[in-house]
């Protein structure tokens, strides 16, 4: 039985990564029968399965958050023996390095398009010590696209990089009671029972190109059709009522507010399509979760989580978000029922193809390589 230790800032929070984290680890200690011990700073347990130690961290300056929790958590770490460390952030060493995000260095320039903040330094200092120093055995990114600017970046471990896309627990979705669900929620914002639902969700309305989509629902209406939009999570509503209402789609559009998971997939399921064209996203796990509701998905050509879409199959993917005209044209299609009912069909197998138990098979033979690599050691 190996002592694993897990690193993450925040486990079980709500954000991507953290979830992505805490179901991955959960499933691990379970699946192996390892110790696992969870490092962060703060957490939500999920069961009894791992144990945490928190781990101090300087907000303030704020250059020094990253530094920091690095410099504490190796201080820690040092006091015992693990058989592997699995890290989901900038730290001193690990054996595992799960790449979440893109070189903060590209993410600054590239996406954020700001200048290189003290805070942007050294973080990006960080992660260039552990990735050429910190000797890791296994980088693991989590799409296609994240690689692919991860090695533009850092070239030299281009043989350690592997892929493993986040994954989705069915039995959330598999509900008895769908369709009195579906008409619960819908009755809930006035939406009739055959009205096209369309769904979003973000807790970064702008990053997420929400203008993007109101823009394309007002070159729809003009061609009379009828929809609703559910905006659930965190951003500048008046913003972006503003917008609704300049392209005449205020009364289409419903703000949710923040929704727990367990409220998120019930809106999932009264939907009938999935919308997100996000400036940037390393995978995006809104979108598989959309997809094991059934909804067929329209995704950015930014957005990881592409390397699951098939196109005119189980959704579509837009190059070019601000043609908003193209846009509209794939909304339209997936409003005849019968495309409907096909990409609705195939994004659930899909996502039946793309289950945590899968994602954990992977990482329990990269867990059983490192360690057997460092024995022979």
């Amino acid at each position: 039985m190996a002592k694993i230790a897990v690193v993450i800032p925040k486990y079980g929070l709500i954000g991507g990564a953290e979830q992505f984290v805490a179901e991955l680890t959960e499933k691990l200690a379970v699946k192996t029968g390892h110790n696992f011990l969870v490092c962060a700073n703060r957490w939500q347990a999920l069961s009894s399965a791992v144990i945490f130690h928190k781990i101090p961290t300087f907000s303030f300056p704020k250059f020094l958050t990253t530094p920091s929790f690095a410099y504490f958590t190796r201080r820690y770490l040092a006091t015992d023996v693990y058989d592997l460390i699995h890290t989901h952030d900038r730290i001193f060493s690990a054996d595992i390095f799960t790449l979440h995000g893109i070189p903060h260095r590209y993410w600054v320039r590239n996406v954020r398009q700001k200048k290189m903040s003290l805070y942007d330094i050294t973080t990006a200092w960080m992660e260039k010590k552990m990735v050429l120093d910190g000797g890791c055995r296994k980088f693991i990114a989590v799409s296609e696209l994240t690689k692919s600017i991860f090695l533009d970046e850092y070239p030299a471990v281009q043989e350690k990089v592997s892929v493993i896309h986040p994954g989705v627990n069915l039995s959330d979705y598999t509900i008895s009671d769908r369709e009195a669900v579906r008409v619960k929620i819908r009755e809930a914002y006035g939406i009739g029972p055959n009205e096209p639902l369309l769904a979003f969700a973000s807790m970064n309305f702008e990053i997420k190109g929400l203008d993007f989509i109101i823009n394309a629902l007002g070159k729809l209406k003009s061609r009379k059709y009828s929809f609703r939009l559910l905006v659930a999570g965190k951003g500048n509503t008046s913003k972006y009522t503003r917008l609704a209402q300049q392209t005449g789609v205020a009364e289409n559009i419903i703000f949710t507010g923040k929704l727990d998971k367990r409220n998120l997939i019930r809106h999932y399921l009264a939907s009938d399509i999935y919308i997100m064209l996000s400036a940037f996203d390393t995978f995006g796990m809104v979108v598989l979760e959309a997809m094991a509701a059934g909804l067929p998905v329209i995704i950015s050509s930014n957005v990881g989580a592409k390397d699951l879409v098939r196109e005119n199959e189980n959704g579509f993917v837009i190059a070019d978000t601000s043609n908003t005209e193209i846009i509209a044209d794939k909304i339209e299609r997936l409003l005849d029922k019968n495309t409907h009912w096909r990409m609705s069909r195939a994004a659930s197998a899909t996502a039946s193809q793309n289950t945590w138990d899968h994602v954990v098979e992977k990482y329990v033979q990269i867990y059983r390589e490192v360690l057997q690599n460092k024995q022979r050691d």
